[in-house]
């Protein structure tokens, strides 16, 4: 099992900066896949940005790219989104997505972002 505990939500004004934070303990090897996917009331849960376990580069939703950094610490157990040029569409509830080699898929509790204009 691999435990998320997600951080780092908040209310902001448009333009503005947040980091999430998302910290996989428990059994994390081997990690295949961290990402975070976002869902606002009534919509799907859609994808926003991720990278594998290994190195490779990170994909970004198109409606994100350029304001969007995704990133881990050199362990690999704790996975950053970094929100930059935040605009009230970025509203969301924003959950990390952990990928175990098989795979297993874990989801974070969610942490609320709240944009203002």
């Amino acid at each position: 099992q691999v435990q998320l505990a997600e951080s780092g939500g908040g209310l902001v004004q448009a333009g503005g900066s947040l980091r999430l934070s998302c910290a996989a303990s428990g059994r994390t090897f081997p990690t295949d896949y961290m990402g975070w996917f976002r869902q606002t009331p009534g919509k799907e849960r859609e994808f926003v940005a991720g990278m594998s376990w290994s190195g490779g580069m990170a994909s970004y939703a198109d409606s994100v790219k350029g304001r969007f950094t995704v990133s881990s610490d050199n362990a690999k157990t704790t996975v950053y989104l970094e929100m930059n040029s935040l605009k009230p569409e970025d509203t969301a509830v924003y959950y990390c997505k952990w990928v175990i080699y098989g795979p297993t898929t874990y989801w974070g509790q969610g942490t609320q972002v709240t944009v203002s204009s």
